[in-house]
């Protein structure tokens, strides 16, 4: 026993002098294995041949091996678990919902349990106790070089190359955020042609000097004549998110719907006070063409002129310009401030019947701003529209264009109630029907237009229109404005429509007193053949 005691001091004197880094039992182990099978590659001073055999039993005793794992793991703990959740109440709400729903024994047994006091405290206690674990992990000690809110890439700088008196074509609006940011980019501008601003990015320096508001921005963009440099912020995730929800958004949802217009309305944007910028405005005229290159601002639209120098502007939309000529002035409103003797108006609101026949009065109320048109080869006419108001000449026009090429243009035959007179044939000059059968076909909307005379129905049917057309024919028409509408939005017609103006005042007075001396002629000549 003294032997083998001294022995186990010299080995463990022996080991405590090992040069080991990391004091890992099973490391040391190793190293005294391979120190007893090599040629002598750790030097045990003063150890006999009996202290290495003892030391080699005691390495290949099976009670070592759990010792040593039992130290290293003392020595060395797992790393404590992360929380895959914090907050699990949504979780555990739809558990509820779900085993509730369930017929099942198991369902039942699991939703008392998880509807237990015990167990809800156990949950809430693993959300307090994951939440303050997840703030540590994120409060550390290093400095921040940037705010919550931004990241390493929040700015960039951005040169933007400008012609003098020319405009960048852009829009920028003041956010919740008090932040400017990029509204609207012109098609065609030199922000769009660049490619380096999108819209939703938000402008905070002009060369230098911070922005905040749109006029501060135009004063110092103004101040450069060629070179303007610009740090700019990438755009909020809730903002880019609503951009691209109503589709203002660059990538948005909505894709640049590009058409053509004729303008019925003349446009000036320095007297508009609703334009954002007078300079990015596109003036126009009745009857000019625009090309609509982007549709997805509902308020103002961007548009070209055709057969312009190119310049993209903002024209106002058909939503806004509706609502602008519909907007009556609170001290132009006399119809809601009036009452009579005091009494109140009724609120209530009429409700009436909408009736074919007064469509022509609904029609005048329309407004008529924009006519979307397209662009087509030449091709051939298949009715020509006279129009114009009463006496103006229409049908002595129409019958002399028909005599001078009876074999290009072509008449419509009336439809007529009105029983035949003698020596009248169907066909000839009128077709002879019965009442019940036109006003059949007029509640069809077979009639361009018709009318009563003398308790007879007259009118103009779209079989007729059809016949002169199949017979290689130009079918002249001198029908009524109201019935333009009917012709002007058919594909089968395509009509060329001619408004023939009535004459100025002289002209008349002039054709009014010819016209009563040649009354007065004939009834003078016939005076003189009585006599």
């Amino acid at each position: 026993m003294v032997l083998f005691e001294k022995i186990e001091k010299g080995i463990r004197s022996n080991i405590l002098k090992m040069e080991v880094a990391d004091l890992n039992g099973k490391k040391i182990q190793d190293k005294v294995y391979n120190g007893m099978d090599k040629q002598s590659p750790i030097e045990f001073n003063g150890v006999n041949e009996t202290e290495l055999l003892y030391l080699n039993s005691l390495m290949d005793s099976p009670l070592l091996n759990p010792v040593v794992r039992v130290e290293d793991t003392v020595k060395e703990p797992p790393p404590s678990p992360s929380p895959v959740s914090s907050d699990n109440k949504d979780l555990l709400r739809e558990v509820q919902i779900r085993c509730n729903r369930a017929y099942s024994r198991d369902a039942r047994e699991l939703a008392d349990i998880i509807n237990s006091v015990h167990f809800v405290s156990l949950l809430n206690t693993h959300d307090q106790i994951a939440q303050a674990h997840n703030k540590s992990d994120k409060h550390c000690n290093t400095p921040k070089l940037f705010p919550e809110n931004m990241t390493g890439d929040t700015f960039r700088m951005v040169g933007v190359r400008k012609k003098p008196g020319e405009p960048l074509g852009l829009t920028v609006e003041v956010n919740e955020n008090n932040n400017l940011v990029i509204a609207r980019i012109l098609e065609g501008g030199m922000i769009e042609k660049q490619g380096l601003l999108h819209v939703g990015d938000i402008i905070y320096e002009v060369n230098g000097v911070p922005v905040s508001s749109p006029e501060e921005l135009q004063t110092e963009i103004s101040k450069k004549k060629d070179h303007v440099t610009l740090k700019v912020g990438n755009a909020l995730p809730s903002e880019t998110h609503a951009n691209i929800v109503d589709g203002t958004g660059q990538n948005g949802l909505t894709k640049k719907l590009t058409c053509y217009m004729r303008a019925l309305f003349e446009y000036d944007p320095q007297e508009d006070t609703l334009l954002p910028c007078k300079e990015i405005g596109l003036p126009f005229e009745r009857g000019d063409i625009l090309q609509i290159v982007d549709q997805r601002d509902p308020n103002w639209w961007q548009a070209k002129k055709v057969g312009g120098d190119g310049t993209t502007g903002l024209i106002p939309s058909v939503e806004l310009e509706e609502r602008r000529k519909a907007f009556v002035a609170p001290e132009a409103d006399f119809v809601h401030k009036i009452s009579i003797c005091g009494a109140r108006i009724s609120k209530k609101k009429k409700k009436i019947n909408y009736q074919s026949k007064s469509s022509c009065d609904f029609d005048k109320a329309e407004l008529l701003l924009y006519e979307e048109v397209t662009r087509m080869p030449p091709f051939k006419r298949k009715t020509l529209v006279l129009i114009g108001t009463q006496g103006v000449g229409r049908r002595t026009l129409k019958n002399r264009l028909i005599n001078s090429d009876p074999e290009k243009f072509g008449a419509v035959i009336p439809y007529t109630t009105r029983p035949p007179k003698v020596l009248e044939e169907n066909g000839q000059s009128y077709w002879f029907t019965d009442r019940e059968t036109m006003e059949e076909d007029i509640k069809n909307a077979q009639f361009l237009e018709y009318g009563e005379y003398n308790g007879h129905l007259y009118g103009t049917h779209l079989n007729s229109i059809r016949e002169v057309i199949k017979q290689g024919k130009m079918c002249v028409l001198d029908c009524s404005p109201m019935s333009l509408k009917i012709l002007h939005n058919s594909s089968e017609f395509l009509p060329y429509v001619i408004f023939i103006a009535a004459p100025g005042m002289e002209q008349l007075k002039n054709l009014y007193d010819v016209g009563r001396s040649n009354t007065n002629l004939r009834h003078s000549s016939r005076n003189l053949a009585k006599t």
